[in-house]
């Protein structure tokens, strides 16, 4: 049997942390961005992690 592909969109999107938990970026601070706050702005530049709920339909894009 072959080998599973990594999805190449979710190779881009997410990082895996040294336990186990999948990094992600939050949407909507890629353009349009001036008529959000600055408050709004700052808080979308950090990180978040993804839900435990879709943890896993991500590990199996990433072939975790």
């Amino acid at each position: 049997m072959p080998k599973m592909k990594t999805n190449s969109g979710a190779k881009k999107r997410f990082t895996l942390t040294g336990t186990g938990k999948i990094k992600r970026k939050h949407a909507y601070h890629s353009h349009i961005l001036t008529k959000k706050t600055k408050k709004q702005k700052r808080n979308l530049a950090y990180t978040g992690l993804v839900d435990k709920t879709d943890e896993k339909r991500i590990k199996d894009l990433l072939c975790v």
